[in-house]
């Protein structure tokens, strides 16, 4: 069973490992967050090192087709979210 990690959790892992409390240690991955979502919709890519790659992709539109009925439909231009993990963080999942 997987587990969704919150921001009150990354926050009470930074209040063990630095000391700060609890309540600039939330502020502090709120901002740090905040920061990567500010990037992201300007249409920068965030890298972390060790960790990997955001990057915002921009698709056009096209025509799909439901996998139920079949019927055609026109798929609207977006942006979308991708994620590639480093070399690092693959070896240490895989290990």
């Amino acid at each position: 069973m997987s587990k969704t990690i919150t921001r009150n959790e990354l926050a009470i892992s930074v209040h063990k490992k630095i000391g700060l409390s609890q309540n600039e240690c939330a502020s502090l991955v709120s901002n740090v967050i905040d920061e990567i979502i500010n990037n992201l919709e300007t249409g920068d890519s965030v890298k972390l090192s060790s960790f990997g790659t955001f990057t915002v992709n921009s698709k056009k539109e096209r025509i799909g087709r439901n996998p139920k009925t079949g019927v055609e439909a026109k798929i609207t231009p977006r942006r979308v979210l991708s994620f590639k993990a480093s070399n690092l963080l693959k070896k240490r999942i895989n290990n």
